[in-house]
């Protein structure tokens, strides 16, 4: 392992019940007076969004909202929400909801002014330095679910309707300039997306304390992450009203994604490929596939597992970790495997082929080939 990283941490974040009343000045904090809030179709429908408008509202910053968002965000829900930022002459964007309306509306934002396409800041090399930062537009971010921790992340994930994969944008100007984390808002969530954006957030703590490269300070986070995780996703699952445990997904949600920047691995890549191709929840598919790659990198992470075990309070070191994840997806009604999400166990060549390019691959502690990668989609069907 090399000694060597290139490390950031999150932006500014008001974390707190009720601190959803502060969106006026957070939005003074930005920068924004003519904001274009940005979530997804279900979340527009709910009151939550009703009273972010009428924040918005009251506070004199109009009444605009864009909610023509995929589960797994498209390019196409991605041009027409560039179109209405662009013809309607917005200065900012507030991002609210989970993984998919917050990561389209940070590439709203960002892409908006650019003068070239999208895909060329794809998160390949030093594809990000071809933007203009000055093009960016500021961004108050609203999570209203406990998983993918967008909210402080620089990246976001896009589906190309013309090959069906899913691609990272990435700039550091995409993280958010304010991040408004109210765990009041998480409280309507229903059992199944509070167990599938929890165990995404349990994996982005995972793949990044498996990562093989040095970053002790994001491996630190990710322990305390999943630990958070062990102790208050089960209960915010049986009692979505706990608030003490609704926050403390929020923080593992944001740690996960702050953790994250040391890479991710097997886990997310392919369950990027079952989400592009059959639309599955991100958190959701990530958990299915967890057991099976934790046992496929037991070479490389044995070690380090073991000690993970033994801060979590769990015996039995790498086995008895492996169980706690078996069982805990068991208790969180996660599906038992990918045939049950609609995966085809005859398209597994096209999974495959489709993983390995995933640019989470790299990050995986033991080399993703295309024929581990067979093997592991044929084991998680």
């Amino acid at each position: 392992m090399d000694l060597v990283g290139n490390w950031n941490y999150p932006t500014r974040i008001r974390f707190g019940a009720g601190r959803i009343a502060e969106l006026a000045d957070a939005c003074t904090a930005a920068g924004i007076a003519k904001p274009l809030l940005v979530t997804d179709r279900g979340l527009a429908r709910l009151p939550v969004a009703e009273r972010v408008l009428e924040l918005m509202d009251r506070a004199g910053l109009g009444g605009a909202i864009f909610s023509d968002v995929d589960p797994n965000p498209l390019d196409t829900n991605l041009e027409v929400g560039t179109r209405v930022f662009l013809e309607g002459g917005f200065d900012g964007v507030i991002a609210m909801g989970g993984g998919s309306g917050l990561d389209l509306a940070k590439t709203i934002a960002f892409a908006a002014r650019q003068t070239r396409p999208v895909w060329d800041f794809e998160d390949i090399g030093d594809n990000w330095t071809r933007a203009d930062p000055e093009a960016i537009a500021p961004v108050v971010a609203i999570p209203t679910t406990a998983g993918t921790g967008s909210e402080v992340g620089r990246a976001a994930v896009i589906t190309q309707s013309s090959t069906h994969s899913k691609k990272i944008i990435f700039h550091p100007g995409m993280m958010p300039s304010v991040v408004i984390c109210d765990p009041e808002l998480t409280i309507g969530l229903p059992p199944d997306m509070t167990a599938g954006t929890g165990m995404d957030a349990f994996v982005h703590c995972l793949e990044a304390y498996s990562a093989p490269f040095y970053h002790p300070m994001a491996q630190g986070i990710a322990v305390e992450g999943m630990r958070l995780v062990k102790e208050y996703l089960p209960r915010a699952f049986r009692d979505g009203t706990d608030i003490e445990a609704r926050a403390n997904m929020m923080s593992a949600a944001a740690m996960g994604a702050t953790a994250f920047q040391n890479g991710l691995g097997a886990i997310h890549s392919l369950a990027h490929t079952i989400g592009a191709l059959h639309n599955t929840h991100h958190g959701t598919t990530n958990a299915v596939i967890a057991p099976v790659v934790l046992r496929f990198n037991r070479p490389a992470i044995e070690d380090r597992l073991d000690r993970l075990a033994a801060y979590l309070g769990i015996d039995g070191g790498f086995d008895g970790f492996h169980a706690f994840v078996v069982d805990l997806n068991r208790e969180l009604g996660i599906p038992e495997n990918l045939r049950a999400m609609g995966a085809d166990p005859d398209r597994i060549d096209e999974y495959a082929e489709m993983a390995i390019v995933d640019p989470t691959a790299p990050g995986n502690p033991v080399k993703l080939t295309r024929k581990a990668a067979e093997q592991l989609f044929e084991q998680a069907m």
